[in-house]
Protein backbone atom coordinates (compact mmCIF):
# COMPACT_ATOMS: atom_id res chain seq x y z
CA UNK A 1 0.00 0.00 0.00
CA UNK A 2 0.88 3.12 -0.94
CA UNK A 3 1.84 6.06 1.13
CA UNK A 4 1.11 8.34 -1.52
CA UNK A 5 -2.56 6.66 -1.58
CA UNK A 6 -3.48 7.12 1.86
CA UNK A 7 -2.32 11.21 1.63
CA UNK A 8 -4.60 11.66 -0.92
CA UNK A 9 -7.21 9.13 0.23
CA UNK A 10 -7.41 10.01 3.95
CA UNK A 11 -8.41 13.37 3.67
CA UNK A 12 -10.47 12.78 0.67
CA UNK A 13 -12.46 10.00 2.79
CA UNK A 14 -12.97 12.70 5.87
CA UNK A 15 -14.45 15.16 3.62
CA UNK A 16 -16.89 12.64 2.10
CA UNK A 17 -17.91 11.68 5.81
CA UNK A 18 -18.59 14.77 6.85
CA UNK A 19 -20.20 15.99 3.94
CA UNK A 20 -22.29 12.56 3.81
CA UNK A 21 -23.07 12.63 7.09
CA UNK A 22 -24.59 16.25 6.71
CA UNK A 23 -26.65 15.58 3.99
CA UNK A 24 -28.12 11.99 5.94
CA UNK A 25 -29.24 13.96 9.21
CA UNK A 26 -29.44 17.50 8.26
CA UNK A 27 -32.74 18.97 7.40
CA UNK A 28 -33.54 21.27 4.38
CA UNK A 29 -33.34 24.44 6.32
CA UNK A 30 -30.21 23.53 7.85
CA UNK A 31 -28.42 22.29 4.26
CA UNK A 32 -29.68 25.37 2.25
CA UNK A 33 -26.45 27.64 3.79
CA UNK A 34 -24.07 25.74 2.41
CA UNK A 35 -25.96 23.60 -0.27
CA UNK A 36 -28.10 25.59 -2.39
CA UNK A 37 -29.24 22.91 -4.51
CA UNK A 38 -30.92 20.71 -2.39
CA UNK A 39 -34.09 23.53 -2.72
CA UNK A 40 -34.64 21.89 -6.51
CA UNK A 41 -33.98 17.79 -4.97
CA UNK A 42 -36.06 15.90 -3.16
CA UNK A 43 -35.19 14.97 -0.02
CA UNK A 44 -35.13 11.72 -0.30
CA UNK A 45 -32.57 12.20 -3.26
CA UNK A 46 -29.79 14.37 -0.91
CA UNK A 47 -30.47 11.69 1.40
CA UNK A 48 -29.20 8.99 -0.93
CA UNK A 49 -26.56 11.02 -2.31
CA UNK A 50 -25.26 11.56 1.26
CA UNK A 51 -25.26 7.76 2.08
CA UNK A 52 -23.52 7.31 -1.21
CA UNK A 53 -20.72 9.28 -0.08
CA UNK A 54 -20.41 7.57 3.29
CA UNK A 55 -20.43 3.98 1.86
CA UNK A 56 -17.52 5.68 -0.69
CA UNK A 57 -16.05 7.18 1.59
CA UNK A 58 -15.73 2.94 3.46
CA UNK A 59 -14.57 1.87 0.73
CA UNK A 60 -11.67 4.21 0.10
CA UNK A 61 -10.39 2.82 3.65
CA UNK A 62 -11.33 -0.33 4.84
CA UNK A 63 -10.77 -2.11 1.96
CA UNK A 64 -6.92 -1.87 1.90
CA UNK A 65 -6.80 -1.21 5.57
CA UNK A 66 -8.50 -4.63 5.70
CA UNK A 67 -7.19 -6.59 2.76
CA UNK A 68 -10.64 -7.89 1.50
CA UNK A 69 -10.88 -6.79 -1.73
CA UNK A 70 -9.00 -4.20 -2.11
CA UNK A 71 -10.30 -3.63 -5.92
CA UNK A 72 -13.60 -1.81 -3.68
CA UNK A 73 -10.96 1.15 -3.04
CA UNK A 74 -10.53 1.92 -6.59
CA UNK A 75 -14.71 1.87 -7.51
CA UNK A 76 -14.99 4.01 -4.84
CA UNK A 77 -12.49 6.00 -6.04
CA UNK A 78 -13.70 6.18 -9.54
CA UNK A 79 -17.40 6.77 -8.26
CA UNK A 80 -16.14 10.04 -6.15
CA UNK A 81 -14.74 11.00 -10.10
CA UNK A 82 -18.45 10.22 -11.44
CA UNK A 83 -20.43 12.00 -8.52
CA UNK A 84 -18.11 15.41 -9.01
CA UNK A 85 -18.71 15.04 -12.88
CA UNK A 86 -22.22 15.29 -12.31
CA UNK A 87 -21.89 17.95 -9.50
CA UNK A 88 -19.85 20.06 -11.12
CA UNK A 89 -22.81 19.87 -14.21
CA UNK A 90 -25.27 20.63 -12.01
CA UNK A 91 -23.68 23.25 -10.47
CA UNK A 92 -22.75 24.97 -13.93
CA UNK A 93 -26.49 24.45 -15.25
CA UNK A 94 -27.86 26.38 -11.88
CA UNK A 95 -25.73 28.93 -13.36
CA UNK A 96 -23.25 28.35 -10.01
CA UNK A 97 -19.75 29.72 -11.43
CA UNK A 98 -17.91 28.88 -8.18
CA UNK A 99 -17.20 24.84 -8.89
CA UNK A 100 -13.77 25.27 -7.94
CA UNK A 101 -14.14 22.84 -4.74
CA UNK A 102 -15.61 20.03 -7.24
CA UNK A 103 -12.68 20.40 -9.34
CA UNK A 104 -10.54 19.44 -6.30
CA UNK A 105 -12.48 16.94 -5.51
CA UNK A 106 -12.61 15.50 -9.16
CA UNK A 107 -8.81 15.97 -9.01
CA UNK A 108 -8.13 14.23 -5.71
CA UNK A 109 -10.17 11.49 -6.81
CA UNK A 110 -8.50 10.63 -10.38
CA UNK A 111 -5.01 10.72 -8.34
CA UNK A 112 -6.63 8.67 -5.92
CA UNK A 113 -7.67 6.33 -8.83
CA UNK A 114 -4.09 6.54 -10.54
CA UNK A 115 -2.46 5.18 -6.97
CA UNK A 116 -5.08 2.55 -6.58
CA UNK A 117 -4.48 1.13 -9.60
CA UNK A 118 -0.74 0.47 -8.96
CA UNK A 119 -1.65 -1.87 -6.42
CA UNK A 120 -3.98 -4.07 -7.13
Amino acid sequence: MSVAYWIVAGPLALFYVYAGGLKVVRSRERLRPMMSWVDSTPMRAVRAIGAVELLGALGLVLPPLTGIAPWLALVAAVGFVVLQIGATRLHLRRGERQVVLNGVLLGAGAVAVGLATTWL
